[in-house]
């Protein structure tokens, strides 16, 4: 997203573009799955100081207006990506840990079924699946 998009973005929300929240999305844009350290070490590689504090709050103002997404893809705390891919799920190797991102398409007759014998509609892109990848079975 271009400064201009995620200035006017976060304005429409009342919110205001800082260089913090500039520095965190595009750390998030460059890592694809990250968690709040890994966007932090990043940033500092850029030679700015910022505390894991400050990443967590920006994070959490970025998801609060749609700009990124968490999900669980372990037992650590959550991991952020970018929404400006398409949608998609997890599938994480138990074994290598690999991680890959799926269609949401792909889960679309489960998450039918879901909602028609429960009546729960799924949160299909924070979904996490976990197993083994054919190169670990």
């Amino acid at each position: 997203m271009t400064t201009d998009g995620l200035r006017a973005r976060l304005k429409a929300e009342g919110l205001r573009l800082t260089p913090q929240r500039e520095l965190v999305l595009a750390a998030v844009d460059r890592l694809g799955h990250a968690t709040p350290e890994d966007v932090l070490a990043e940033v500092r590689q850029s030679s700015v100081s910022l505390n894991l504090s400050t990443v967590y709050r920006t994070l959490d103002v970025l998801e609060q207006v749609g700009l990124v997404r968490h999900a669980h893809l372990s037992d650590r705390g959550a991991t952020y990506h970018s929404v400006g891919g398409p949608a998609h799920f997890h599938a994480i190797c138990r074994k290598c840990e690999r991680v890959r991102s799926v269609d949401v398409d792909v889960a679309a007759a489960f998450a039918e079924r879901v909602r028609a014998d429960l009546g729960f509609v799924i949160d299909v892109d924070h979904l996490t699946i976990f197993g083994d990848c054919e190169v670990c079975e």
